[in-house]
Parts: structure tokens; sequence; C-alpha cells
């Protein structure tokens, strides 16, 4: 019988604590790094596919859920999100488009739910006109502080600059 022979190096691993050491992170590095891959998987699937009719009414599905804002997520269109509610309103949509509602109507429905903030484009109104111009709002009154700081520094200067003479020589 012939003695059972261990790899080539194998040995070397095992009579070397440094390299046992070195060989299981190596080994936990690659666990981990498959365990990650397998996690990656599973949100590569959250966004299930819908049995649509035709390629048509996939098309006005995508523009549809571009047009409405995930809830949750709210930076978000539906198409987008990954969240359970956007998930939820997909389908949502899906069944309302499957009982011959109009892109209207679907809106429509889901303003009366969750009011005009589940619109991408909400229509000026009296409770969206914040929304509407409150960053010019803003723009502007920053603005008007910028140029209101600029005049008061400018006068305080020029009173300042007068009491001295313009150039004395001694600026080295």
């Amino acid at each position: 019988m012939t003695p059972h022979r261990s790899p080539v190096g194998a040995h070397f691993v095992r009579d070397n604590p440094t390299k046992r050491r070195a060989w299981g992170r190596a080994q936990s590095a690659l666990l981990q790094l498959a365990l990650l891959f397998f996690a990656s998987l599973a949100f590569a699937q959250a966004i299930d596919p819908l049995p649509f009719k035709d390629h048509a009414q996939e098309v006005r599905f995508q523009n549809l859920t571009r047009e409405l804002r995930c809830l949750v997520c709210q930076n978000e269109n539906l198409a987008d999100s990954n969240a359970d509610l956007a998930r939820d309103l997909r389908h949502e949509v899906f069944n309302l488009m499957q009982q011959g509602k109009s892109d209207e109507e679907i809106k429509q429905y889901l303003v009366d739910r969750y009011s005009d903030f589940v619109l991408y484009d909400p229509p000026v109104n009296r409770n969206t006109l914040l929304l509407w111009f409150g960053p010019l709002v803003i723009l502007l009154a920053g603005a008007a502080v910028v140029v209101v700081t600029v005049r008061r520094r400018g006068r305080a200067g020029a009173v300042i600059t007068d009491d001295k003479p313009a150039n004395e020589g001694d600026d080295w």
C-alpha cells in the first residue's frame, strides 16, 4: 500500500500557522463574496414581470408608471422604485388598465387616494403653489440677501477708504 499523499504544497499550509490563517481568511473572503453575489440576485428580481396583452399595453404601462411618484422613495417614479408600496401600486395600475380604465382615470383614482403628491407633474392649483413656486421664491430671497449684503459692504468700505489716502507707498 502506498501512503496517502497530500496535494502539492498542502503540507506547507498545514505546517505553517501563518499560512493556515491566511488560507482561512481567503476562504472566509470567498464565502462572503459568494453570499453577497447571491443576495444581489434577490434584489435583481425585485420588479416582477406582468403579463401584458401586447407591446402597446406594456409601453403604455411604462409611460404611466414614469408619470407617477413612489410615495416611499419620493424622488423616484413607480417604474424605477423597488419599494413594496411601489410594487403594489404598479400592480394596481396594471389591474386598472386590465379593467379598461384610461390613463386619466387611473391618475385620478390614485390622486383621490394619495393626493396630487402621487403625480410627478402635479397641476398648478391652490394646494401646489408652494411646490411650484417655492424654489423660485427661495432663490429670489437669497439673491436679495446677497445684493443687500454687497451694497452695505460697498458703502461701509467707501466710507472707510475716504479717510485714508489712496496710495501711501507703504504697502510693502
